[in-house]
């Protein structure tokens, strides 16, 4: 049975955001790793897996009123939260506009002030997603989102990563990839806004999220902190759950949760 969201393990409250073209099953490498230390959530963001579709321009406010409502159905009333590429750009917004219903925040290869010549790649690809054949355009994005060496070592886990690409709804993706393309300027917006405490992470290798991106953002916001994971690419997700976990953990441990975010769970969904 096809599903839009998937919660498990024990601790404290924690939400996901995977990035555009995918779904919840982008974390299934990391999720175990975190089950004995936190209570995660992870949801198809709309436009992508179960989840509704989106038609015309998308925007950012409907992700926010999406995880809104993942918030009041888990029984949450604070979490951490974070985001992954795309789900950066909304986790970011969010912080900024619901400040009381964050209490940390991760942005995982997420961009940041892309320069002029990073802008225009990026719009070149929008373009080319409309009319490009679908498949070919998978292979470009694998190719730039895991390393050579994973894609000969794990090449069914990357098949799975490029059937979901292959899965979605076209309409649905140009609407998601044109908000990836033209977004980071919102959050460099809302990065002063942003008052908890920050993990920014990226891979060495990543041109997309690149390392340059991941220390202006920590400038950028009041109380972060960045962390470049040598000889990566984008996928830390797939390719480093083990150190992603670390992170987070040593992360979460450093800024210890708020009274207010500590409540009692309801059922799990």
């Amino acid at each position: 049975m096809t599903t839009q969201r998937r919660r498990a393990g024990r601790g404290e409250p924690l939400v996901l955001l995977h990035g555009v073209g995918l779904d919840h099953t982008l974390w299934d490498d990391l999720i175990p790793l975190l089950e004995p230390d936190f209570d995660v959530l992870r949801y198809d963001l709309l436009g992508h897996g179960a989840a509704p579709a989106l038609r015309g321009t998308a925007d950012i406010q409907d992700f926010i009123t999406q995880l809104d409502a993942e918030l009041d159905a888990a029984g949450w009333q604070q979490a951490t939260v974070l985001g992954y590429s795309m789900g950066g750009l909304i986790a970011g917004a969010y912080a900024a506009a619901r400040p009381e219903r964050v209490g940390r925040l991760v942005l995982l290869s997420t961009v940041f002030r892309r320069t002029e010549e990073e802008a225009a790649a990026v719009r070149a690809r929008l373009a080319a997603a409309a009319t490009q054949d679908p498949r070919e355009a998978a292979k470009v994005s694998l190719t730039r989102w895991f390393t050579p060496a994973f894609q000969a070592a794990r090449p069914a886990r990357v098949a799975q990563i490029e059937q979901r690409l292959l899965d979605n709804d076209r309409e649905s993706f140009l609407s998601a990839y044109a908000l990836f393309a033209l977004g980071d300027p919102q959050l460099a917006q809302a990065a002063p806004e942003i008052a908890c405490p920050v993990l920014v992470m990226t891979g060495e290798h990543d041109v997309g999220s690149n390392p340059r991106m991941t220390r202006e953002l920590a400038r950028a916001l009041p109380r972060a902190c960045a962390r470049v994971v040598p000889e990566q690419r984008h996928m830390l997700p797939v390719e480093e759950p083990g150190t992603v976990a670390a992170a987070l953990r040593s992360f979460v441990s450093a800024h210890p949760a708020q009274a207010q975010s500590m409540q009692a769970q309801s059922a799990k969904a």
